[in-house]
């Protein structure tokens, strides 16, 4: 049985890279009318702020980042390629403009609905193996930008891992793509890609 008690605004306003390997095995949770689906967070990267030349608040505040530049705790939901949106975490204070992309989560509750959702999926691995492939199985899209994680439709709570962390480049992106910014679950079968020849093996399990 899931605990629904969502994380503290606490957890969210801290280091960009500590919050990213700690959202390993947190729950996301996603109320809908009568249903609930419920994931655990397999695969994350993060965005530093306006010293990262990958992260959308590089430039500075614009009106689609204005989000990332809030307290630690809001989502932030962009719509990519023309075809896809991506599902953020934002971190640390205010103004700092950092937050950490969701690339991956393994479903628990929901399933039937996610398949109804990604129905070229064609085995379970392929519901939400992927930033694009996880809003679209949880039905998120941009109406969520701005949403407070500590309470409302969507939050997170407590989970854990005895796995061992992945730490590697960031992927699909060209900018800053030699920082060490991505985490994984190592041998999960939703992590979006396993293959990455740079990657180093993080010191910590037991999350």
């Amino acid at each position: 049985m899931i605990n629904y008690k969502p994380l503290k605004q606490n957890f969210y306003k801290r280091d960009t890279l500590t919050v990213a390997k700690e959202l390993l095995g947190k729950i996301i949770v996603k109320f809908e009318k009568e249903k609930i689906l419920t994931g655990i967070i397999v695969e994350t990267e993060a965005y530093t702020g306006n010293n990262d030349p990958a992260s959308h608040s590089y430039p500075g505040i614009t009106e689609r980042n204005r989000v990332m530049f809030e307290e630690g705790g809001k989502i932030y939901v962009y719509f990519v390629y023309g075809n896809h949106f991506c599902f953020n975490i934002v971190t640390e204070s205010k103004g700092f403009g950092s937050a950490v992309l969701i690339r991956a989560i393994e479903p628990v509750e929901g399933i039937d609905i996610m398949k109804k959702r990604r129905p070229k999926a064609k085995v379970i691995y392929e519901l939400t193996n992927g930033p694009g492939k996880f809003c679209s199985a949880f039905g998120i899209n941009r109406k969520y930008n701005g949403y407070d994680l500590t309470s409302g439709s969507i939050i997170l709570t407590n989970g854990k891992t005895d796995a061992d962390i992945i730490i590697s480049p960031r992927i699909g992106i060209e900018k800053g793509n030699n920082l060490l910014y991505r985490f994984f679950i190592r041998d999960n079968k939703f992590v979006s890609r396993h293959k990455n020849n740079k990657y180093t093996t993080l010191l910590r399990k037991g999350i």
